[in-house]
């Protein structure tokens, strides 16, 4: 029995003396001073007790690699915003002016399209219309087609071919009254396609509409040949009695063909004030045929597609509201919103997203939708889930706007809510791949990033942006916002690369 006894009298011993000794000296913090002193008073790290165990708070992480580059570009600490955070939930781990109400460009397209995937559902569908007043006799329609818009932000015209089909099909082959254009979904919007950036003729510059039927755009393919010195020219979609001029060729450098060709729509013809350089090679590019209203817009593609399925119409086309007591003849369905907003966030579609807005408060049978009711109803639902909108301004949600503002913690505080979401894979899904796809192709190919971050990009001028996730080298996924505002800020691009890279070597 004295072996055991002596065995316990050493362990109570033991204990006695741990306790009285003095508990262990936690480690200093290390200082931000660690940061170059004009940056250190913009960092503002989260402390380490808010962060998960095994997630490193900012203030032990050399932050020079990841912001040095805003510097180099010209582009001074105060003018950019960042928030890093894990996509799963907390804090920010690394904030730099993140409660600053900024412009975002085109990472505003981040909000009504989760704000869509919730309040819509990632299967809803746009339904395009096609009503009658008359009977349909021996294939002549002696009476009033309409078409009812529904708001589908791609409505293409291969889609209006397929709907026209349908109405063959039905046996209608000659429609002697009117094509009416149901527009009243949403409310008449005057817009100015020049007042943002002087660019009318740009596809970006279209607005939105209850009938954005191939967003109000003509694609146009130029193949130049230097034996002939001569461009050949294909475009779509088919507009009747309208033409496309061919412009001459020049022998200069190929720098902003847009800029270099001066596109000048005109009521029935699109014409180039200047050339197109053979150092372009063959290329498409779209222009926006503002000139042509709506109605008119519509109309030319309506005749060229009827003529090209055999049919023949007579009548006028104006803009008017299904006829009372009308049937439904045909309908096409949309692509589902979760395919939608592919286009519109890896394309960065501003007449798309634009429409999405638009459609989050529209009803068949209600008031026409605005975009002020649109924003309020994107902001109720921000608020209701626990985001802060006060450094908030939403006007069209597209970004391409000078009102518009957010700030990176709020954004970022958006991206951890998508995350945790059911339509999580359906968000993701529709953002940029690194070096893979949509405005983020180019990007980080071949290196370690290449397929490992989603991000949204935003440009305007004064104005760069990215939004998104990062999956870092420990395989955690990070949520990453980053803004500029600065007259320098095109060339944030490296500095904006160094920061993902730094999140992704760091966390």
């Amino acid at each position: 029995m004295r072996r055991p006894c002596l065995l316990l009298l050493l362990l109570l011993s033991s204990l006695l003396a741990s306790c009285a000794s003095p508990p262990a000296r936690a480690p200093d913090p290390v200082s931000t001073s660690a940061v170059a002193p004009e940056v250190a008073s913009d960092i503002v790290p989260t402390p380490a007790a808010a962060t998960a165990p095994d997630i490193k708070p900012a203030a032990t992480l050399d932050a020079r690699p990841a912001i040095g580059g805003f510097r180099q570009a010209g582009v001074p600490l105060n003018a950019v915003a960042i928030d890093v955070r894990a996509a799963d939930g907390g804090g920010s781990l690394f904030s730099m002016n993140s409660e600053r109400s900024m412009q975002p460009a085109s990472v505003m397209k981040l909000v009504p399209t989760q704000a869509a995937l919730e309040l819509l559902g990632p299967a809803y569908r746009w339904i395009t219309r096609v009503h009658t007043n008359a009977a349909i006799v021996d294939g002549v329609l002696d009476g009033d087609l309409a078409i009812e818009g529904s708001g589908d932000p791609q409505f293409a015209y291969q889609d209006l071919w397929r709907l026209l089909a349908r109405l063959r099909a039905l046996g209608l082959r000659d429609i002697r009254g009117r094509l009416l254009i149901d527009r009243s979904l949403f409310a008449p919007v005057i817009y100015d396609p020049a007042a943002f950036d002087g660019k009318p003729e740009r596809a970006y510059n279209a607005a939105p509409d209850a009938l954005l039927l191939n967003v109000h755009a003509l694609n146009v393919r130029f193949a130049p040949a230097a034996r002939t010195q001569s461009v050949t020219l294909v475009s779509e979609p088919p507009l009747d009695g309208f033409t496309v001029d061919v412009p001459r060729l020049s022998d200069e450098p190929c720098t902003a063909p847009y800029e270099q060709l001066q596109a000048a729509p005109g009521p029935d013809r699109l014409r180039f004030l200047g050339r197109y350089p053979l150092a372009c090679g063959e290329r498409d590019l779209v222009f926006h045929l503002h000139t042509l209203d709506t109605v008119r817009y519509v109309g030319t593609i309506f005749r060229a597609l009827w003529s090209q399925l055999g049919g023949r119409f007579s009548g006028s086309v104006a803009e008017g509201t299904v006829p009372a007591g009308s049937r439904e003849l045909a309908a096409w369905t949309s692509e589902p919103l979760s395919l939608q907003i592919r286009e519109i966030n890896k394309q960065s579609n501003n007449a798309m997203a634009r429409n999405l807005m638009l459609s989050i408060v529209a009803q068949r049978g209600a008031a026409p939708s605005t975009a002020s009711a649109a924003s309020a109803r994107v902001l109720a639902w921000m608020a209701s889930a626990g985001i802060d909108t006060s450094a908030v301004v939403l006007q069209n949600g597209s970004g391409l706007s000078r009102d518009e503002r957010m700030s990176a913690e709020t954004l970022a505080a958006l991206l951890q809510r998508a995350w945790r979401q059911p339509t999580m894979p359906e968000f993701i899904a529709a953002l940029p791949v690194a070096g893979v796809d949509g405005t983020m192709a180019r990007r980080f190919a071949g290196s370690p990033l290449q397929g490992s971050a989603h991000i949204k990009t935003g440009s305007l001028a004064g104005v760069a942006s990215i939004a998104g996730y990062v999956t870092a080298r420990s395989g955690r996924r990070m949520v990453v916002v980053c803004m500029v505002n600065h007259p320098n800020a095109q060339s944030a691009r490296t500095a904006f690369d160094q920061l993902l890279t730094w999140v992704w070597e760091n966390y």
